[in-house]
């Protein structure tokens, strides 16, 4: 059984963060019957779903119907998203016993409005993160800051950040970060801040870096486009390693093909076979 499967049911956002590279694939929204028909396969190969590839999940036109079929799976949920909507979605997440994380990126509001107040976005969250503390004590929640090291005015924001959760949940946060080992500091119940460093995404316009190495693609994850398309990482939005079409072929017997043992079994024998886990600097994480 994998960790998480990423379904991606939509690759537009409603912003363009500096952390996502621009996505070249045509626009794909992934229709209804198509989506049960990917979380039918999905949802017993995996501890949870991730609703969430690239793309903003929450800016789904059929979100709470997608979050219906979810419940008739009674598949695991963890979301990951800018927050920009958390209003409009609030009482559909709220009430879907199925979701179990939410991640806001917390880092996406500054990155596209530097020049813009940040009350009325960080309140929406703090306002979401109280009323789930009463309905939804179980629920993890994750502030992401995937930007430490950036740069002055990053820290300088993220800085803001820290006081503001310090003030409104009545706690003190120890500034100190070392995202090579301890990426978490609990904040109050299930509320955490989750932090990150800056990283280049695989592409094949890189160059290589060595055919050794080892990844978490195929052994705890894997990634199913917009279009079905599924791919061993959640960091290949190109999908340039296809490994098959969930919407025309078994998900079960695409992660025993071939391609995909090949790669498995490499990873698991320290060898990276596909040219673009060679051009992947992600893979030096797990060297360490």
């Amino acid at each position: 059984m994998l960790k998480r499967i990423y379904i991606e049911i939509s690759n537009i956002c409603n912003l363009q963060c500096s952390f996502c590279p621009v996505v070249d694939r045509d626009n794909e929204v992934m229709g209804l019957q198509e989506f049960e028909n990917i979380l039918e396969q999905a949802s017993p190969l995996a501890e949870e779903v991730c609703l969430h590839l690239m793309g903003e999940p929450l800016a789904h036109p059929e979100f709470s119907k997608l979050l219906s079929i979810c419940e008739k799976y009674e598949t695991p949920i963890q979301l990951t998203t800018n927050g920009i909507v958390i209003q409009k979605r609030k009482e559909d997440i709220l009430n879907c016993k199925v979701i179990r994380q939410i991640n806001f990126s917390i880092q996406s509001y500054k990155d596209n409005f530097p020049g813009k107040p940040i009350d009325e976005y960080i309140n929406s969250i703090f306002d979401f993160t109280k009323e789930a503390f009463e309905k939804r004590p179980e629920m993890y929640i994750n502030y992401r800051l995937w930007n430490v090291g950036r740069n002055e005015i990053v820290e300088r924001d993220n800085e803001d950040i820290f006081n503001r959760v310090e003030n409104v949940f009545n706690t003190e946060i120890n500034r100190t970060i070392h995202v090579e080992s301890i990426k978490s500091k609990k904040v109050l119940n299930r509320l955490y801040l989750h932090f990150d460093s800056h990283f280049d995404w695989p592409s094949m316009d890189l160059p290589l870096l060595g055919k050794s190495g080892r990844c978490h693609a195929l052994i705890n994850h894997i990634g199913i486009h917009a279009d079905g398309t599924v791919v061993p990482c959640c960091l290949d939005k190109e999908a340039q390693i296809p490994l098959g079409n969930c919407l025309t072929e078994d998900l079960g017997g695409i992660l025993n093909s071939d391609r995909a043992i090949k790669m498995k079994r490499g990873f698991q024998n320290n060898q990276l076979v596909e040219d673009l886990c060679q051009r992947c600097s992600y893979i030096k994480r797990f060297n360490k």
